[in-house]
């Protein structure tokens, strides 16, 4: 049995910053981890994964460069670090921890989810 839960969302302005956590209970040991995001009137979509031990990790196109995304196992607890942030980047953001496949960037290979986290860019 595993909970998530995000935290950190907000409203920022265009090219601000904001640090996503998810904090687990239950087991995370040995499991990838992954962000998605739905913006209004979307399906929701894959943002960022990475494995457990935290050394690979996965981007779509659109946040690369702008995006991070970490883990803190000690803390159970994972991050998506956003900077440059963008109008198109207004979403509810998702923690998941994923399957045996590993850095998918499938909904379907992930288990558990989040209840997800409010991010609005605008000015």
């Amino acid at each position: 049995q595993v909970q998530l839960v995000e935290s950190g969302g907000g409203l920022v302005q265009p090219g601000g910053s904001l640090k996503l956590s998810c904090t687990a209970s239950g087991r995370t040991f040995g499991y990838s981890m992954g962000w998605f995001r739905q913006a209004p009137g979307k399906d929701r979509g894959f943002v960022a994964a990475l494995n457990w031990i935290g050394s690979t990790t996965r981007y779509v196109d659109s946040v690369k460069g702008r995006f991070t995304i970490s883990r803190h196992n000690a803390k159970n607890t994972m991050y998506l670090q956003m900077d440059s942030l963008k109008p198109e980047d207004t979403a509810v953001y998702y923690c998941a921890r994923g399957g045996a496949r590993q850095l998918s960037d499938l909904e379907s290979e992930y288990d558990y989810w989040g209840q997800g986290t409010q991010v609005t860019v605008s000015s």
